[in-house]
């Protein structure tokens, strides 16, 4: 089955839903390198002109990667919830936007079970920048591990204590920086410079040891393959959240070394262990647009639908926490600031719709054609659309991972521009700590507090 519309007299003809998703899509480069992306911006409307008038229903009859190949388009398929679709089953894409752009909040989070990643994506890519927004404030998505995550008005910071060497007096350094400046609610993750098990076991005893000390409400995580937290786990490392990159195919997930029998039976050795003490959320998984192309397994689809396809495989699992990193990939994938502005919007509204605790790595990579700048435009539309989350890195500069993020600072910065707070339990725990009021006079204070 096909699809056309008409622009300026010309009719344009797309031959089967991936490419009309592909076609509709706002310009970014990795589609271009994909060979995927419009070949004018008068295909481009006369897609999204035709995506706007496809009935929803139509995603549920034709998959953009063939059922029988691939695991998460099963995945996908199987766990539709038609209950959950019903209210919007009448809809074409452009009348959900309208529905959306009028709905009360809990109406909005009610549908995530009968929304298919296909569907959300759609979405997205009909939408202006304050749709998106718009729409993705309206959604509610609430976790529990230590301390409560997602509750309207809150902000959360995962506080980002990496180490070039993985020292452990350099990462209680940035721990402690990142406390001081009301950072980790979200969670103090270590990216670790070397990937094995005697390193991931030493590195959790530490930030373990920091958080028992002084009884800290938050969750620690070191992002280590899923493998290699499985064999921690056997050794009865302290693993509060077990973490994952993961993506929108089969292929790309296989090149991560990860299937979903994988995680399944790594989210039941974390779920076995219960050590969360309000909520059993315990997964923390990490994306981001065009990993599924520098792996070879895109199956022609275009880079921002493939990543809400993977947000059905975290939803699958029930996270505490997911990542879009949205310009870790580097320029070849997101060219300059204002396409990673588009898709760090789309992949949080997406995230959400589909009922994710949507965070975002406000980033970029140092030869991408992008600066502070656009970050702090890009931070600033995040806390008004409701992001969970963001990064807490030290100067905003991680020294391990080589690129650029949001500080301490920033997030402080979010948090009064908006009004926002930090998770209820870890505010609480930053007013005994005497950290809650961050003026010059107290801060000497503070420190020797945790000293």
């Amino acid at each position: 089955m096909g699809f056309s519309a008409t622009v300026g007299g010309t009719r344009h003809g797309f031959d089967d839903l991936r490419q009309l998703l592909a076609c509709a899509t706002p310009f970014r480069s990795g589609d271009a390198l994909a060979g995927v992306a419009a070949e004018s911006a008068a295909q481009r409307v006369a897609a999204q002109r035709a995506l706007a008038d496809l009935p929803l229903r139509h995603f549920l009859s034709e998959s953009v990667v063939p059922y029988e190949a691939d695991e998460v388009t099963r995945l996908i398929v199987d766990s539709h919830e038609p209950a959950a679709f019903a209210p919007i089953a009448h809809l074409t894409v452009g009348g959900f936007r309208d529905w959306l752009l009028a709905a009360e909040p809990a109406d909005v989070t009610a549908l995530a079970p009968g929304l298919t990643p296909e569907m959300v994506a759609a979405l997205s890519k009909i939408c202006r920048l304050q749709d998106l927004v718009s729409i993705a404030a309206k959604c509610r998505v609430v976790t529990r591990f230590r301390n409560t995550l997602g509750l309207p008005g809150t902000l959360s910071i995962r506080l980002q204590p990496n180490d070039p060497v993985d020292d452990p007096r350099g990462i209680a350094a940035q721990v402690l920086d990142g406390l001081l400046l009301g950072a980790g609610d979200a969670v103090i993750g270590v990216n670790p410079a070397t990937d094995n098990v005697d390193n991931l076991c030493r590195v959790l005893g530490l930030l373990d040891a920091v958080r028992d000390r002084y009884a800290i409400p938050t969750q620690t995580c070191v992002l280590a393959h899923v493998t290699t937290t499985m064999l921690a786990m056997q050794r009865g490392a302290p693993v509060d959240l077990v973490f994952q990159s993961i993506g929108g195919t089969q292929g790309v997930n296989e090149s991560f070394g990860v299937s979903l029998s994988l995680l399944a039976e790594a989210h039941a050795a974390a779920l076995a262990l219960g050590r969360g003490t309000l909520g059993d959320n315990c997964l923390y998984f990490e994306t981001g647009q065009g990993s599924a192309l520098s792996a070879g397994a895109h199956h022609g689809v275009d880079q921002q639908t493939l990543e809400a396809r993977a947000y059905a495989v975290a939803r699958r699992f029930r996270p505490l926490l997911v990542n879009s990193v949205v310009g870790f990939i580097g320029p070849e994938y997101l060219y300059d600031g204002k396409q990673i502005t588009r898709a760090g919007l789309e992949d949080h509204l997406c995230g959400k719709l589909l009922g994710l605790p949507m965070g975002v790595d406000v980033c970029y990579t140092n030869h991408a054609e992008a600066d502070q700048d656009d970050m702090d435009s890009l931070l600033t539309l995040l806390g008004v659309a409701g992001v969970t989350y963001v990064m807490g890195v030290p100067g905003a500069d991680d020294t391990m991972l080589a690129y650029q993020s949001t500080s301490f600072h920033d997030g402080l910065y979010v948090r009064a521009a908006l009004g926002k707070r930090p998770a209820p339990e870890f505010e609480a725990w930053l007013a005994r700590m005497g950290l809650a009021d961050r003026t010059p006079e107290a801060l000497p204070m503070a420190v020797a507090g945790l000293l």
